[in-house]
């Protein structure tokens, strides 16, 4: 699940930077770049736990610019570890400082943070966001239980959007979160919109209300208390207001709430994590995958024009060849492979001069061409390449009017770009299945021949009829006008000699037998055409041409991937598997 979450969020964020800010698109991928980002963090934080057990307790203080967080940070530690500020936007990095362990004791941390990398805290530098710091304090804290304590840069200033993936990652990373707002900042939009994002990792929190004085405490607490309830489902946590000492220039932390955070620290369930993380997933998933469910709705739709166009393309060769009176000549091929095996006197010396002089011009251009010329073209040939460039031709003009009326056209026109480059591609492809089919086709007009001549055994009258016609037809015309291109096969059938042999054939005892034969050999050569040509050539091709389509548009997640993923989703015996 993790690999499957990080290519989205990759996908998503190369989408963005094609975007134009204007585009209504443009602040909703923003926001769910931040939910998978999330999502992503919280999945790791599984994989820590899973992993190392007895991993220490995390606090993490967030909160608005200028909130005063590390200032709270160091009244926690009992130090000043953390740098303080007036300046906006100070602390730009993740910075974690251990108590009462070492970072020893957080092996694993590391591996959570992925590419993040530690440093110690003076080598942290604001023009880098790609890095974290965890050191030691010295001083002990009577009110922080062991575990560390993070200080996190803002969410919510101008330049918050670049060191956001390292607040992200902080705030998943917490079992504890303390929220830092000052009267001036708790109502702000962005705080309450943190809140609510993290609702769903049910973290126990604390909320310090920084910067009050004491006659405006009472007040704002209560309306603060109203934000909360406004903004999440849980119940008001704690909250602790810290009056602001002139004197010192820093906080003062109360000394009835010593122990809150203590007490909060018991409250961590690490056990129900991958519950939390199946409901966070659940929440978000299907607007998560919308533009990639829009994409495969479009490569299915694709799919089914294509197979429409296929289909009418089978149609129209049925219609142009098979039930043509003269265009069909395929069963007239296996009478001619009769006539030889008949031995008819006459009849196969003809045949066989025929066949050489129709394959002579195949044959010279095979000799000169290294073996990669092309059956010489027929009417089955002339009828299969048309139906292809006219399937290719119709598939285009779909595209085209997709382009103009979906509300997905960028899909519709990198498609239609991507027909338009591989058009001769496809056509040659397809040429040259046609030309291997009708060769290969061969043997089962050969196949045709032999299933008639048994059956002629059967009858040795009809048989005798046959071998006892004489031909009347002058054997040397006939070829020349071969040669010359004057007829073809199909016009030697209806010569005087063709036309008795199977006016024989068709009204002696086994006319309806080889009528029989004839539709089988159609039907046969249909589903031939339909399964090797159509359908193992084109459609196979132009079904995965979307797919081919490397455009920073497309999320190009499989359906197949995408199932995987769901799969996973839905697998509850141990919380949620991880990919």
């Amino acid at each position: 699940m993790l690999e499957f979450i990080q290519l989205l969020k990759q996908r998503y964020q190369n989408v963005l930077q094609q975007l134009d800010k204007k585009n209504t698109q443009y602040l909703e991928y923003q926001q769910r770049i931040e939910q998978l980002l999330h999502a992503e963090a919280f999945i790791r934080k599984g994989e820590l736990v899973d992993n190392t057990p007895g991993f220490p307790l995390q606090i993490a203080v967030i909160g608005p610019t200028q909130a005063g967080k590390s200032s709270v940070v160091n009244l926690l530690l009992n130090t000043d570890a953390a740098g303080v500020s007036p300046l906006a936007g100070y602390t730009v990095h993740p910075q974690g400082f251990c108590h009462g362990l070492t970072p020893d004791d957080c092996d694993g941390l590391q591996h959570y943070f992925g590419r993040f990398q530690c440093l110690e805290q003076s080598e942290l530098r604001s023009g880098r966001y790609d890095c974290y710091s965890l050191s030691v304090t010295a001083a002990a804290s009577s009110l922080l239980p062991a575990g560390v304590c993070w200080d996190t840069p803002d969410f919510d200033s101008i330049d918050a959007a670049d060191y956001k993936e390292g607040v992200i990652r902080t705030i998943a990373l917490a079992d504890v979160v303390v929220l830092v707002v000052s009267k001036e900042k708790y109502a702000d939009q962005s705080v309450w919109e943190v809140m609510k994002a993290i609702e769903v990792f049910q973290q126990p929190t604390l909320i310090c209300l920084n910067k009050l004085s004491e006659d405006s405490a009472a007040l704002i607490t209560e309306s603060l208390q109203q934000k909360w309830l406004q903004t999440r489902q849980d119940t008001v946590p704690t909250i602790v207001p810290l009056l602001f000492q002139k004197s010192a220039g820093a906080p003062s932390w109360p000394p009835s709430a010593s122990r809150v955070l203590i007490d909060l620290s018991k409250k961590t369930t690490r056990n129900k994590h991958a519950i939390r993380q199946q409901q966070l997933l659940s929440r978000y998933w299907l607007q998560w995958l919308e533009p990639v469910l829009a994409e495969h709705h479009a490569q299915h739709h694709w799919q089914n024009l294509v197979d429409q166009s296929l289909a009418q393309a089978l149609k129209d060769y049925q219609r142009d060849y098979l039930n043509h009176p003269h265009h069909y000549e395929t069963f007239q091929n296996a009478l001619l492979n009769l006539l030889t095996l008949l031995e008819i006197p006459g009849i196969a010396k003809i045949l066989g001069k025929t066949r050489r002089a129709m394959t002579w011009p195949f044959r010279k251009l095979f000799a000169l061409g290294g073996g990669r010329a092309a059956i010489s073209p027929n009417q089955e040939l002339a009828v299969l390449n048309q139906l292809g460039e006219h399937l290719l031709i119709q598939l285009a003009d779909h595209l085209l009017e997709k382009t103009e009326t979906a509300s997905d056209s960028r899909w519709w026109k990198e498609t239609a770009m991507a027909l338009r480059q591989r058009r001769s591609e496809l056509l040659q492809h397809f040429q040259q299945a046609a030309a291997d089919y009708h060769q290969d086709f061969q043997q089962d007009v050969e196949a045709t021949a032999q299933r008639l001549y048994h059956k002629l055994q059967e009858q040795p009258l009809v048989l005798n009829s046959l071998r006892a016609t004489r031909v009347t037809t002058d054997a040397g015309a006939l070829l020349l006008t071969l040669q010359a291109g004057g007829i073809g096969i199909h016009d030697l059938v209806i010569a005087p000699l063709m036309l008795t042999i199977t006016s024989l054939l068709t009204e002696s005892a086994i006319g309806s037998y080889m009528q029989h034969v004839e539709a089988d050999l159609k039907q046969h050569q249909l589903h031939t055409v339909k399964t090797a040509l159509f359908e193992a050539c084109l459609k196979q091709r132009l079904y995965v041409l979307p797919q081919g389509v490397n455009s920073p548009t497309r999320f190009n997640i499989s359906e197949q991937l995408l199932s995987q993923a769901e799969q996973a989703l839905k697998e509850k015996k141990h919380g949620l598997r991880l990919l």
